[in-house]
This record gives structure tokens, C-alpha cells and sequence, in this order.
């Protein structure tokens, strides 16, 4: 739905009926909201009654299997205005989400919601606001799709101090290198996924690492009590990668994935969104198609993995109706997580695998090595499959551990020469 301007009449709390089902509206009817909706009509949750459905231009979204006691309306003050229990927010975007949450909550009407961009940037104000006003804001959907891992990191791993998190966390760019690995280019997996409706027809908030880095922001401040700025976390694009990449990961015992990651250690958080080559035995090279995989590092239980669907109507729907449950059996007031400022943590050290495309000629390897050394960077390894034009020539060159800050620049350096026929591939090997 587009932003429109809205005005809102916050009305008194309204008092709940005597009745065991929870009341529910459906703000958004589209893909994750009609899926929720299908849910809710199916009769298996006697506990959850859909009463009203609210959307811009609603008579063109009126479903016949919906039960006809519920109300549709284009009018949010009329949803407001009502005695709905807990709105289910499914629009998206900022405003005017942000908006009509705030006036749902201070009305004391419940929240759950799917809407990863805005609760990484406002969920803490908005949690504030329902715990002012008695009620409950949950957002278990605003990550990884069906994979419980909000409400696993709150209740299963609550008596754990978790280190660090890392994941797959967008499943079109899940489905796009894994279409990759199989040969495919970027654009053509990419149209693929667009066409299952993996993938929106703007696609730059996926392959340029913005949703998962949403994502990741608000599983830094469930699980590590980290609250990180969106803007302070670099995102990496995953359409630099090739298939021949795929084929030297392989050589390596790695194939690529894109991945989220944060820690938090003395007085200093890291957190970053990247491409990275990650070993074949890792739980997160074992995701294929739109699978999400979380992994959360504890003090005392060691490495826990979760892993699941993470694209699609019904995986996200699943999560929503999760949340809807959960405040149908305890309805107290939100939870707002203790989470604190740390400084930035300004480079990375790592091991890296650098691809380069060149116009061969002798001395290249010996020119890019000695570039490296000259910023106290040492080779581990180079690798060149036969069979490859002279002229548009694929090698790799791996590096040992080193700080990501003197490898760009490197880079930068060797991005000058005139053998290069592109600017070099800089990828992290995860987890060495």
C-alpha cells in the first residue's frame, strides 16, 4: 500500500467483551494477509475470531471464503474505533504503519506484526508505548518468516547469555545463489525468483543485503541486547557474484551464501551483511532455496541452530498466527527488551578469497602479491581452472586472516592496473 497522509482519533481504551476469542483485524489483504486470513477462517483456532479486515480500496480485495460476519472497511478509525482486541499489521513500509500502530497501542489494542523495517527502527518506541498502555506488541514474523527464532531467543535460550547471531535471513537471495550454484547467472535465477513470487519486482532491498540487514538489527536487540543504528551496519551486494565463484568455493570445500552477522564484545558491537563463502558442512551452506537459517552462539549451550521456509505468504502467516496464539493464552503487557548503545566496532579480521578477472600476462600474481604485502597481507593460496579465454581470465587468490580495513585498500591499489578487466571480488570466508 502507498503512503498517504492520516489522521487518527486515538479513542479511550475500549473494554473487552466477555468472550474467549480473541478479536482480531487484518490491517493489509494482501499476500501475508490474506494468508492469514484463510488461516484464521479454516477453524482450527477457536480461540482467534477475525472480525474485521481492513485495506485502501477494499471492495476490490473481498474474498467469498471469508465468514460474512466480518466487517471489511477502507476507514482505519473504524478498525480503532471498534472492539477488536489486537490488530495484525501486514502493510509494510514505515508510514502510515508506523502511525496507525502507535494509535492502536494507545488505544490498549494489541500488535503483531510482520513489518521487519519498522520495528528495527521503532520497535523499542513502540514497545514502550504498549507497555504504557497495558498491552502487547509481538513481531516473531519480522524475522526469518517461519522460523520461531524470536520466541525461541525470549523463552527457549532466555537462561543462556547469547555472544553472537548469524544467519540466512532472506530467502530470495537464499533461492538466487542457490539457483547460482547450479549454474544459473545472476539475472536469470533472479527472474526466477521473481516469477515464483520470491522476489519483488524491485528487488534492492533483497540482493543488496537491506532486509536482511533489518532483520539482523532486530535480532541483535532480542538476543544480545545490542541496539545497533541500520545505517552503521554495511551491506554488501550479492549481484557481484559469478557461477565461476561457486566453482573455486568448491575447490575450497565452501559454496556462497549471503549472511547477517552480529557480536558484541567489551564496549563494542560488529555487525555486517555480506556475501561470504561459508564451509559445506555449516549449517547455513545446508539452506537451499528460500530456507532461512539462524544461528545463536551462547555462553554456556554452545552453537544452537534454527532453521525453515523464510519467503512466502504462508511461512510469514504461520509466524503471525504464532504470535496471535500466544497473546490469545497471555495477555499481559509488552516486553521491552533491555538493549544498550555500543560503540562500532570498525573492522573485521579474517581470513578472505579475492577473485580477480584479468587479461593475462606474465608477473600478475607476482604484481597482486606484492601489493598485498605491502599492507602486511600474506597469500595462503592461488587457484586457476583451465580453460578460460587469456583475455577475460578468472583466478583466485586467498589470503590468511587479516584486517578487512588494509585488504580494501589493497584492493583499491590494485584496482589501478591495467590487467584487471573488472574491480576484484572480495568475499569473507565465514567461520575460520
Amino acid at each position: 500500500m502507498a503512503s498517504q497522509s492520516v489522521f487518527l482519533a486515538v479513542p479511550e481504551p475500549v473494554q473487552a467483551k466477555a468472550s474467549t476469542a480473541l478479536r482480531v483485524a487484518i490491517v493489509g489483504f494482501g499476500t501475508v494477509g490474506s494468508s492469514v486470513a484463510r488461516i484464521l477462517s479454516d477453524g482450527g483456532f477457536p480461540g482467534l475470531e477475525l472480525t474485521h479486515v481492513f485495506n485502501r480500496n477494499v471492495d476490490r480485495k473481498r474474498a467469498s471464503w471469508v465468514s460474512p460476519s466480518v466487517q471489511w472497511t477502507q476507514d482505519f478509525n473504524e478498525v480503532l474505533e471498534s472492539d477488536v482486541e489486537v490488530l495484525v499489521e501486514v502493510v509494510g513500509g514505515l508510514e502510515p504503519a508506523r502511525s496507525w500502530l502507535k494509535a492502536a497501542l494507545q488505544a490498549g489494542k494489541s500488535v503483531v506484526t510482520a513489518n521487519k523495517q519498522l520495528i528495527a527502527r521503532y520497535g523499542r518506541e513502540l514497545s514502550h508505548i504498549a507497555s504504557q498502555n497495558e498491552c502487547q506488541l509481538l513481531f516473531g514474523a519480522s524475522v526469518a518468516g517461519g522460523v520461531p527464532v524470536i520466541t525461541a531467543v525470549e523463552n527457549g535460550l532466555s537462561g543462556d547469555q547469547i555472544l553472537s547471531v548469524c544467519g540466512i535471513l532472506n530467502g530470495t537471495c537464499n533461492y538466487i545463489l542457490s539457483k547460482m550454484e547450479e549454474g544459473q547467472s545472476f539475472s536469470d535465477a533472479l527472474k526466477q525468483a521473481q516469477a515464483l513470487g520470491y522476489a519483488e519486482a524491485d528487488p534492492t532491498d533483497d540482493v543488496q543485503g537491506y532486509d536482511t540487514r533489518a532483520k539482523l538489527v532486530i535480532l541483535a536487540r532480542v538476543a544480545l541486547g545490542a541496539e545497533l543504528c541500520l545505517e552503521d551496519v554495511p551491506c554488501s551486494a550479492i549481484s557481484n557474484v559469478v557461477p565461476v565463484d561457486f566453482e573455486y568455493a568448491h575447490d575450497l570445500g565452501c559454496t556462497i551464501r549471503q549472511v547477517g552477522e552480529a557480536h558484541v564484545t567489551t564496549g563494542h558491537a560488529f555487525a555486517t551483511v555480506e556475501p561470504m563463502l561459508v564451509r559445506r558442512d555449516s549449517p547455513l551452506a545446508r539452506a537451499r532455496g528460500c530456507e532461512n537459517v539462524v544461528i545463536t552462539r551462547g555462553k554456556f549451550a554452545g552453537s544452537t541452530a534454527f532453521s525453515g521456509p523464510g519467503a512466502g505468504g504462508n511461512a510469514t502467516a504461520v509466524a503471525v498466527v504464532s504470535d496471535l496464539v500466544t497473546l490469545s493464552e497471555n495477555r499481559s503487557v509488552a516486553t521491552v527488551h533491555a538493549a544498550k548503545k555500543f560503540d562500532k566496532a570498525k573492522d573485521c579480521v579474517a581470513p578472505y578469497y579475492l577473485r580477480f578477472i584479468v587479461k593475462d600476462r606474465p608477473g600478475i600474481v607476482a604484481s597482486i602479491a606484492a601489493e598485498l604485502a605491502r599492507f602486511e597481507i600474506n597469500v595462503d593460496a592461488v587457484f586457476q581452472k583451465p580453460g578460460y579465454d587469456k583475455s577475460h581470465l578468472p583466478f583466485v587468490i586467498t589470503v590468511e586472516a587479516c584486517s578487512a580495513a588494509k585488504l580494501a585498500a589493497a584492493l583499491r591499489e590494485i584496482s589501478r592496473s591495467d590487467f584487471l578487466v573488472e574491480a576484484p571480488l572480495m568475499l569473507r570466508i565465514f567461520g575460520q
